[in-house]
């Protein structure tokens, strides 16, 4: 059984799923109830619930709080059992990466087996189901410049200016 919120934030509305066994999936902000609804429909096969819990709640505090900038951390049970093998080292690895701080996809592949996992990692981290609980925004190309983003490239921008990152990267 899957329950999902979905909530307005300062930066448009927001939502997050949960299992059984942790926090499963947030959908970043976009700018209205139903295109977020959409998107949690479009990520599981089986309809999730809506409705509030505890860590639901909790979830959408530290999340409200680091759009804020009142939070540089997460402390959530987390759910990552529907990621690969790979992919889950790599989720790994990317909550390492601490807040204001930046990696390259070469630094994670580095960690995951080698230079030559790059595109892989690439994938991975385009893949993650938790994203700013699970910092991929910190991952950028490595020759500093953003790279990719599977929210969208302003929205990265975003994230990056909020931990004052953005300006450590090369203009393109």
């Amino acid at each position: 059984m899957r329950r999902a919120i979905v909530f307005k934030s300062p930066w448009g509305w927001m939502g997050i799923v949960e299992s059984l066994k942790g926090i499963q999936a947030i959908v970043l902000p976009k700018q209205s109830k139903q295109a977020v609804e959409s998107s949690i429909s479009a990520q599981f096969s089986e309809p999730v619930q809506r409705g509030e819990s505890p860590s639901l709640e909790t979830a959408r505090r530290q999340l409200l709080d680091y759009l804020t900038g009142r939070r540089t951390s997460f402390d959530l049970p987390l759910d990552l059992t529907e990621g690969t093998t790979f992919q889950r080292q790599v989720w790994r690895t990317l909550q390492r990466v601490p807040y204001s701080k930046l990696r390259s996809y070469r630094w994670i592949a580095a960690r995951v087996g080698g230079p030559q996992y790059a595109r892989a990692v690439g994938n991975a981290v385009g893949a993650n189901p938790l994203p700013i609980v699970i910092p991929c925004h910190r991952i950028v190309a490595h020759d500093a410049s953003l790279g990719g983003f599977s929210c969208g490239l302003s929205m990265k921008r975003k994230l990056l200016s909020l931990e004052g990152t953005l300006t450590q990267l090369q203009r393109g």
